[in-house]
């Protein structure tokens, strides 16, 4: 599987692009990928996309930075000696989404399937099994990232959000409420917690 992260100006692939994605081969976590690009031309940025993952509009609008064609075919080309494609991250759905949108945008072929397995459910469940109450807000889930990361007893993800950090910290949080274990030598100091 491929635990992947991806930056984008805003949340529409129709209207906005993808900046950036990081991804860790979960079956070799030594695998990574992480690359940027400069928006497509036209495509619109948010401000609150920007207040996230910490880009100015002039570093989006570089043009010595690569193509978000090129972003796409690079990650293509790392992902081919990931022995599965399933993506998983915190966001798949959203990630797939532009990912794919990209690659339709330049006709190229997009061979990841649209199931993918996202970071909250797996969370859900695991708190469920335990009996422990799910924390709520609204009358809905109140689980985040940040979150994710306390239960699983590591640090949060440091902000500005980069993508090849949410890969590192997903893949690691993946690793603890999937098989009880720590994945990545950067969170090795971080014990399991007694929830587990």
């Amino acid at each position: 599987m491929i635990v992947v992260d991806v930056e984008m100006s805003g949340v529409n692939p129709d209207k906005n692009s993808i900046v950036s994605i990081g991804a860790i081969d979960f079956d070799t976590p030594t695998r990574r990928f992480y690359e940027e690009c400069r928006v497509w031309d036209g495509a619109h940025i948010s401000d609150e996309a920007l207040a996230v993952n910490g880009y100015t509009k002039d570093e989006l609008l570089d043009t010595t930075k690569q193509t978000p064609e090129e972003l796409i075919k690079n990650f293509i080309t790392w992902s081919r000696e990931c022995g599965e494609h399933t993506l998983m991250g915190q966001n798949p759905g959203t990630d797939l989404w532009f990912m794919e949108n990209t690659a339709l945008r330049y006709h190229m072929e997009w061979s990841f399937a649209h199931r993918s397995l996202d970071l909250h459910t797996v969370c859900v469940m695991h708190m469920i099994q335990r009996g422990i109450e799910l924390p709520t807000s609204n009358n809905r889930s109140d689980i985040n990232s940040d979150f994710i990361m306390k239960y699983v007893g590591i640090p949060t993800e440091p902000k500005p959000h980069i993508a090849i950090n949410g890969a590192i910290y997903e893949a690691e949080a993946f690793s603890r409420l999937l098989y009880g274990k720590n994945l990545l030598e950067e969170f090795k100091s971080y014990p399991i917690v007694d929830n587990f």
